[in-house]
């Protein structure tokens, strides 16, 4: 049932291995990258507590010795502080520029992890085990590593290759139902960017994800990392195509901000929002039929998933500050927001030529229903 993506960015190239069972194979899988029988792990509390033991097992299983360190589970994780003892705790383990750090967790961590890799001894190489849906199919891929700053999210990073993922589906199963639907709105986008097909096939299996089939699962994981490996392998540093990713990010982001990175809003839950409101903000350009709108919707209440702001709890501000909030976004180029927009389902497209106007009154209108 395993399958393997490659990633092709010449030297940096890596793969990206999918299946069930890969904690315990983790060893045999890390051990032709070392130079010598050790990694460092970086964790959180919660996965630790679940998964840093079969992890431990698995690596010595090969000979391989590993120290962790589990910083507390949350957004809250990837900013300065946290960051920082990170990066001296990788130098108190001495670790050496041959030497592998390994990133066990979801996106907060990884992409922590994935810094401090980056800028320790000017480049370290750092393994992903991603331990979230959203991590498997999105942020473990593709480099992009990094921490939030006061003034927005992922504000202060570096394009850093991981040199090899592990996608262990089978700690999928430890999630609670609402960080596994969480990271399924990354899964739709994907269906959504660029693959109608792959959309089709969600809304008839999007039920048996849900109820754990691993068959599925690997499949559906599969079909996300390699539409993100082929997008990378085009554009790596977002220059152009790798933008497309971002479809429902630009809404996300802004309501991330607004209820303070915090619990009310999870990063995958902001993301199938946000392309609800992209699909509706397409549809009001005349880009693409009211149809497609009321599919994504549709098919996000029918897995159980937030699709509109009345789906968040609390107050949030009105449509001109999120739009203000929107202009933070590190997506802005020459003081001109970009977004992923669509032509229909399957046909995303980036443009900046959006009018504020359209955005503020499509806010407005999702406001009025809270």
């Amino acid at each position: 049932m395993h399958q393997t993506v490659h990633v092709d960015l010449a030297e940096r190239s890596y793969d990206v291995e999918i299946g069930p069972g890969l904690l315990a194979q983790a060893g045999a899988r890390i051990a032709p990258l070392l130079q010598r029988p050790r990694v460092a792990v970086l964790t959180d509390e919660t996965v630790a507590d679940m998964h840093l033991d079969a992890l431990r097992d698995g690596l010595a299983s090969s000979g391989i010795e590993m120290n962790a360190l589990a910083l507390p589970a949350g957004e809250a994780t990837k900013s300065w502080p946290h960051f920082e003892r990170a990066v001296e705790w990788l130098l108190a383990e001495q670790v050496e520029r041959n030497d592998i750090v390994v990133a066990l967790g979801g996106g907060v961590i990884g992409d922590l992890a994935g810094f401090a890799a980056a800028v320790m001894r000017r480049g370290v190489r750092f393994v992903q085990i991603p331990t979230s849906l959203l991590a498997q199919v999105d942020s473990s891929v593709g480099g992009k590593t990094g921490i939030n700053a006061p003034q927005g999210k992922n504000l202060i990073g570096a394009f850093h290759q991981p040199s090899l993922v592990l996608a262990d589906t089978e700690v999928l199963g430890t999630l609670t139902a609402r960080d596994f639907l969480a990271g399924y709105g990354e899964v739709v986008k994907y269906g959504l960017l660029g693959d109608a097909a792959f959309f089709e096939w969600l809304e008839t299996n999007g039920p048996l994800l849900s109820s754990g089939d691993m068959a599925a699962r690997v499949q559906a994981v599969t079909r996300s990392v390699q539409m993100k490996a082929d997008i990378v392998a085009r554009d790596e540093t977002e220059q152009g195509d790798r933008a497309l990713l971002n479809l429902g990010h630009t809404f996300c982001h802004a309501l991330e901000a607004a209820t303070g990175y915090s619990d009310r809003l999870l990063h995958g839950e902001g993301v199938a929002i946000g392309c609800a409101l992209a699909f509706e903000t397409s549809s009001r350009l005349g880009l693409c039929s009211q149809e497609d709108p009321s599919r994504v919707r549709a098919h996000l209440r029918a897995m159980g998933m937030k699709t509109d702001l009345a789906d968040i709890p609390g107050e949030l501000p009105d449509a001109e500050t999120l739009v203000a909030l929107m202009a933070q976004d590190k997506k802005v180029v020459d003081g001109q927001l970009r977004f992923v927009l669509a032509r229909g389902i399957g046909r995303a497209f980036v443009t900046s030529d959006v009018p504020r106007d359209t955005v503020v009154s499509v806010l407005e209108d999702a406001l009025a229903v809270c």
